[in-house]
């Protein structure tokens, strides 16, 4: 992403994860004009940071930090939330790190936190993981939030159940951290 930032040109996602809103909120903010858009050739919106740093400060609108990717990591298996977080944020200087051990928490973090990916358990007491991740991608405001599942009961039930609610992949229990990392950077890249 830090690359990528350092272009002239920013997606409407990328907007929207500075700003820490939705990409839809990007489009109306453009298409009312608030928001200063390039149109490319094949239509699509293009936004030039200094516009959005300037739209920023006029609206008092908070910047996340460009250089870090949020990840919400949401887990009921407290030790192995606990290693997750330490292992972000230190193996990689890239990611800001929130844990909480429920589904129905989980909710009330997605708007204040503003992640780019949820690490999200799938069998969960209460609220599970797969209803979790369904709620976030019916949701016009989180859709565009990655989702990545893991579980200890690999199942093609289960598995299926999470993909078919909008994850973007399952990974099984125990984690290998390398495919970890590899599918987080691929959620956000």
């Amino acid at each position: 992403m830090q690359q990528r930032l350092r272009n002239q040109y920013l997606t409407p996602k990328e907007v929207a994860n500075l700003l820490m809103v939705s990409p839809v909120t990007i489009r109306q903010w453009a298409q009312k004009g608030e928001l200063k858009a390039h149109t490319t050739r094949g239509g699509h919106r293009r936004f030039l940071k200094e516009d959005v740093e300037a739209f920023a400060a006029s609206h008092n609108v908070l910047v996340a930090d460009d250089n870090k990717i949020r990840i919400l990591i949401v887990d009921d298996d407290t030790g192995l939330a606990g290693f997750l977080e330490e292992f972000f944020e230190v193996k990689e200087a890239d990611f800001e790190v929130k844990v909480v051990h429920d589904g129905f928490t989980a909710g009330s973090y997605i708007h204040s936190f503003q992640p780019n990916v949820v690490l999200i358990d799938i069998m969960m007491p209460g609220v599970n993981g797969i209803e979790v991740c369904r709620y976030l991608k019916d949701n016009e405001e989180t859709q565009h939030i990655e989702i990545i599942a893991m579980t200890g009961f690999p199942s093609k039930q289960n598995v299926d159940g999470v993909l078919k609610a909008g994850a973007r992949e399952c990974l099984s229990k125990p984690l290998n951290t390398s495919s970890l990392i590899h599918a987080v950077y691929s959620a956000v890249y």
